[in-house]
Parts: C-alpha cells; sequence; structure tokens
C-alpha cells in the first residue's frame, strides 16, 4: 500500500474523529446522532450517484461516488470496520465470479 493512500489516511481522519466533540466535527456530530443518522446520509448518498449517473456530467458523478464512499467510510469507522478490513474481503472475492461468491455467502447475507 503507498505511504500516502488517501483511503488509508480517510480511515485515519475518522478514527481520529471519535476524540472530537460533535460541535468540532462534521464526522464526529454523525457518530453522536447513531447509526440510523450515517444510514439515512449513506442512503441520500447513494440516491444521488444514480441521479448522477443519469446525467451526462462525469465530473458530478465522480463527486456524488466519493460522497457515497465518504459516507460509507464514516459508518466503517463507527461500527469499528477498518480499512484492511475492506481490502481483505475484496482480495478474498477477488478472480471469484459474482455467481459463485454469492453461492458462497452465508445464510443471513441476501
Amino acid at each position: 500500500m503507498p505511504q500516502n493512500d488517501i483511503f488509508q489516511m480517510l480511515f485515519e481522519v475518522i478514527e481520529d474523529r471519535k476524540k472530537k466533540a460533535p460541535s468540532e466535527s462534521y464526522v464526529a456530530s454523525l457518530f453522536s446522532k447513531g447509526v440510523d443518522k450515517i444510514n439515512s446520509k449513506i442512503t441520500e448518498e447513494a440516491a444521488e450517484v444514480c441521479e448522477a449517473a443519469l446525467e451526462d456530467d462525469r465530473d458530478h458523478l465522480i463527486y456524488e461516488l466519493c460522497d457515497l464512499l465518504f459516507h460509507t467510510f464514516v459508518l466503517a469507522g463507527y461500527r469499528n470496520v477498518s480499512i484492511d478490513d475492506l481490502r481483505k474481503e475484496l482480495e478474498r472475492r477477488f478472480g471469484m465470479s459474482g455467481l459463485e461468491e454469492k453461492a458462497g455467502r452465508k445464510s443471513h447475507d441476501k
């Protein structure tokens, strides 16, 4: 992993925000409101990604995708899921067909 990996840096900042007061940080304010608020932000951002995908504006789509990733990373941090946890899961799935991966999921997964 490169030393200046932006995803790693974002996870480090999100982790740091756990120690901040909600008035000092947007992420801290989301943490203080809990998973329901974080989930609603993810849902909002996902809708904005879908809307942007219908436009012919690549830059807007990139912007909205980054908002979605960021809020997803906030949820990961809230639930103590690290970037390494995500990397390991993606590495496990890499090279596996989507159908094969879906068939191998635990029963509680959809």
